[in-house]
């Protein structure tokens, strides 16, 4: 439509030119030559509007969380003399809605200052910028536009809340034996008493030893057995499902929702991540999304970000199933384990895969997301009824339930069902 304008105006002044030379009259060609002038000037106009400006941008943070404020800074400067009537900002982000674009009035030599706000309402890996620049003449004739390069990214964690009722089982050791394995971390089993050496902290001083011997006497600790817990996300592409119908762009890409089993098991992963840190117990993750994402169980503070990490760029694009993930990381389980399942999987096979595990001694809570709830699947009710059978704690999280909620009834249940099953099948 911008092209056409100054197209018909040219048009306009060929014909009046024409027909000034054929009836002689003065007036057509003054039109003329006017309606060419202006197509002229309004082409200088919007082409000189673009030159002489730069952009700069400042982010004030690179990591946020869902539900947090990130605030940005952009700052529109003109580097010379002319004035600059009109100029459009266009943010190219794809920060889900985040709106840095607006438009500016620029003297010369002056600048303009833009804060934006925006509330995190996605977890991932985001882009803010590049900026593309628009200007027009005043009768819209032609329409320019620049391209600024330049961008800066920012890690959107996902959200965690707290758990207050929500309880783990204890794993246990043949003949409740402790581990006999030092570790530099301080857990409740206390191996030893040493002097201190540089470096040790204050907080592992044992003060009575200290007074009696009269010089710094430091703890030693071995690894709590029930410290261990793993975290293992169902991130098989197959078995999720969206409340909200979604379109796909390119590829296997779809529009995101927050109202998904992905988002749902993501949010589950990092709140008990955080609620098991709080405990002061080792907590570790499993998650075959589109790689393979295994971190180890950690209980220093730095674990939670680790995993937040991880979770914040995690998609569900995984070709393994649930069974086959338990089958290839089994060995990582033992009796000093407690295993976290999270998945909305219909498919019982998972469920064998849990038994075994149970055989073998290992602790086991299941989430189960309603994928019914979401629209799509079916009921989960054989897949409960195997797990109360193997007795595992299990709670099942409905769309649009707190998490809170869901996870209190894992506590409901009663975890002394968590014990070994009755009988081992042939």
């Amino acid at each position: 439509m911008h092209a056409l304008r100054p197209i018909a105006l040219v048009a306009l002044a060929l014909l009046l030119f024409v027909a000034a030379h054929g009836t002689g009259i003065d007036l057509f060609f003054q039109l003329s030559y006017l309606l060419v002038g202006i197509v002229i000037v309004a082409y200088l106009w919007a082409w000189l509007n673009l030159r002489g400006l730069s952009v700069r941008r400042e982010v004030f943070t690179h990591r946020a969380q869902v539900g947090d404020v990130v605030r940005e800074r952009m700052t529109l400067v003109n580097h010379w003399f002319l004035p600059k009537l009109w100029i459009e900002v266009i943010d190219r982000s794809n920060l889900p809605d985040h709106s840095a674009g607006f438009v500016a009035y620029l003297p010369g030599y002056d600048q303009r200052r833009q804060v934006i706000r925006t509330t995190c309402t996605m977890r991932g890996k985001f882009r803010l910028g590049p900026v593309t620049l628009v200007s027009s003449d005043l009768l819209g004739l032609f329409r320019f536009q620049r391209d600024i390069p330049g961008d800066n990214e920012i890690l959107v964690y996902p959200r965690t809340v707290p758990l207050p009722g929500f309880v783990l089982p204890g794993a246990e050791l043949p003949g409740g034996q402790d581990l006999r394995r030092r570790t530099y971390h301080v857990t409740p089993n206390v191996a030893a008493i040493r002097d201190y050496q540089p470096g040790d902290g204050f907080n592992r001083i044992h003060w009575r030893s200290t007074a009696r011997l009269g010089r710094l006497m430091v703890k030693e600790f071995e690894l709590d057995p029930t410290a261990e817990v793993y975290v293992a996300l169902d991130m098989h592409e197959y078995v999720q499902q969206a409340w909200r119908p979604v379109e796909r762009t390119s590829g296997r890409q779809f529009r995101r929702t927050t109202e998904s089993t992905e988002e749902y098991a993501v949010h589950a992963a990092a709140s008990i991540a955080r609620h098991v840190l709080e405990q002061n117990r080792a907590v570790g993750l499993i998650a075959w999304g589109q790689r393979r994402e295994v971190i180890p169980p950690e209980r220093e503070a730095r674990q939670l970000y680790k995993i937040l990490e991880a979770l914040a760029e995690l998609r569900a694009y995984g070709s393994a199933s649930l069974a086959e993930v338990l089958s290839a990381e089994n060995a990582r389980f033992g009796r000093n384990c407690t295993l976290v399942v999270i998945t909305p999987s219909l498919d019982e096979r998972w469920v064998t895969g849990v038994q075994h595990l149970r055989y073998r001694g290992v602790r086991i809570v299941a989430i189960l997301i309603d994928a019914e709830s979401f629209g799509g699947g079916r009921s989960n009710e054989s897949i409960r009824g195997r797990l109360a059978e193997l007795r595992v704690p299990t709670c099942v999280w409905q769309r649009g339930q707190p998490l809170t909620t869901a996870l209190a009834q894992t506590a409901a249940m009663g975890l002394h069902h968590a014990g070994a099953p009755h009988a081992r099948p042939s």
